[in-house]
């Protein structure tokens, strides 16, 4: 789920219980075959059975709704399985061919549900561990756990799995199956992906924006402090350093996403310099392979020779090939790479392709899980 569907629950949440409303929140926790949208997803449902966010493109949100309601009544949480496939079992029309199971919750006040919210409210890493088939919580933030599983096979399972989990380039929420054949599913919280880019020119204020917009922690950085202005990059953090103080003044994470496009050749040399020797996971330049090829040469004259593991860090030209021309396109090219690169996605299109379309990236992303150096 991602960041700004995440707010807009929370807000309606903590705007109902101000007025005193219960809600339940209703959980895409496994998925076979096609279907709208994956685990993790969730939907808000208030006693009044009004709904925040939605679980499918509308198929399924009658359904839940009603059986929401009666867990806002009851506060026994369950499982319900929608068969997306059979009309005749739920009459609903859908034909999406697949199924999906979707676990419903009353919203309680507990020191388990207080942290999960707090952690997702703050962007923090957590993961939240749910048994499919027994009881208990378990919450991991960091160091620190909340909670515990009745079976505490299960609960030494969760806590690795979750973990490892959290410490992959993308995490996402799924249901594992844990020794024994028992299901667990684990919801993860995963902070916004950080988004540098170098160069603050006009075609940086569509790839900010849209970055933004897809919930990237976005820091724009470029020794012109007139072309760093809010109007111009709104929600972005705004670093206004010359190329000399990118070294001591200028930290990049092991999840960063970095993107050169000053349009001027020493300051990307300096950049690509700087970029090279810092932990960033993703390195874009854009522009055309022999100008990247320029700049390479540059720092070998100066010295500068870096290793093939750092250099396989880079994408250039950066962008997925669609035909972009103007800055907006350049801006979608360049978050689509950068997509597929995050969830293990081979950027094709998808005509033509049999099968779950989800499957395609999914099943290669569970194979590659490990943890990020320096994550």
């Amino acid at each position: 789920m991602n960041p700004a569907e995440t707010r807009t629950l929370l807000t309606a949440l903590d705007a109902a219980t101000e007025r005193g409303q219960r809600a339940a929140v209703a959980t895409v926790v496994r998925v076979q075959g096609s279907a709208y949208r994956r685990e993790g997803t969730r939907m808000l449902v208030l006693d009044d059975a009004s709904q925040v966010c939605m679980l499918s493109g509308g198929c399924l949100e009658s359904e839940v709704v009603e059986s929401a309601l009666e867990v806002i009544a009851s506060g026994r949480s369950q499982v319900v399985h929608y068969d997306l496939s059979e009309d005749a079992t739920w009459g609903l029309g859908l034909g999406c061919g697949g199924s999906v199971d979707v676990r419903l919750e009353r919203v309680e006040h507990d020191e388990v549900t207080l942290a999960w919210l707090a952690a997702l409210r703050s962007g923090e890493a957590a993961a939240l561990c749910l048994p499919l088939g027994g009881e208990g919580r378990l919450l991991i933030r960091g160091d620190r756990t909340l909670g515990r599983l009745a079976d505490p096979a299960l609960h030494a399972f969760a806590l690795a799995a979750a973990r490892t989990r959290l410490g992959t380039r993308d995490p996402r929420a799924a249901t594992v199956t844990a020794p024994g054949g028992k299901a667990l599913f684990i919801d993860v919280n995963a902070p916004a992906p950080d988004l540098l880019i170098y160069g603050a020119g006009h075609d940086a204020q569509p790839l900010s924006a849209q970055a933004v917009s897809l919930g990237y922690r976005v820091t724009v950085v470029d020794p012109r402090g007139a072309y760093l202005t809010p109007g111009r990059f709104p929600g972005a953090t705004l670093l206004p350093l010359a190329p000399d103080e990118l070294q001591a003044r200028l930290e990049l994470s092991p999840r960063a996403q970095a993107i050169i496009m000053n349009h001027h050749l020493d300051r990307d040399r300096v950049c690509l310099h700087h970029a090279l020797y810092s932990p960033a996971a993703f390195i874009g330049v854009l522009g055309p392979r022999s100008r990247y090829m320029q700049l390479l040469e540059a720092l070998v004259q100066e010295g500068v020779h870096p290793s093939a593991r750092q250099l396989e860090r880079v994408h250039s030209p950066v962008g997925l090939s669609l035909g972009a021309e103007a800055p907006e396109e350049v801006a979608v090219s360049i978050l689509s790479e950068l997509m597929a690169w995050r969830r293990g996605a081979a950027g094709r299109p998808l005509n033509g392709h049999e099968g779950p379309i989800h499957h395609t990236y999914t099943a290669r992303r569970e194979l590659e899980e490990r943890p990020e150096p320096g994550a």
